[in-house]
């Protein structure tokens, strides 16, 4: 699910600083280990969030994430030093598949939006539960 190079590895740097949810089986820090085996639960109601900090600023083409049940879901970004200051990037709908991982392609149309910190907003979901498996991000 992920590839080497990502930036959204922890192997190339990148941190999950918050996470809304915590559940020590499926901690935050599982979207970005690269293990397509595991992943994030949130523990109920929306919102929920998880915020990455890359390891600099950089332009990013694509965003791609791998969840169960997220219906909606808005990306800001952050230039800032701290993640501050984030502004609305995308947000999009995605689409129910019945016991499939939705693989959901972001920022095509935005290519070249620089970022140092990228914010994920589960604004709503098919079920009371979402499981976010990976983030990653392409130059």
């Amino acid at each position: 699910m992920t590839k080497a190079g990502d930036l959204c590895l922890s192997a190339a740097g990148a941190r999950v600083i918050l996470a809304t949810s915590s559940d020590e089986r499926h901690p935050a820090e599982h979207i970005m280990d690269g293990n397509p085996e595991t992943f994030w639960t949130t523990t109920g109601m929306f919102p929920q969030e998880f915020i990455i900090s890359l390891s600099g600023v950089f332009k990013i083409n694509k965003i791609t994430i791998h969840s169960s049940l997220v219906k909606n879901l808005r990306i800001e970004t952050s230039i800032s030093k701290e993640p501050v200051n984030f502004e609305p990037c995308t947000e999009k709908v995605l689409i129910f598949v019945y016991l499939l991982i939705y693989i959901c392609f972001l920022l095509p149309q935005l290519s070249g939006i620089q970022a140092a910190h990228l914010r994920f907003v589960i604004l709503s979901a098919y079920d009371h539960f979402v499981a976010v498996y990976s983030v990653s991000g392409d130059t």
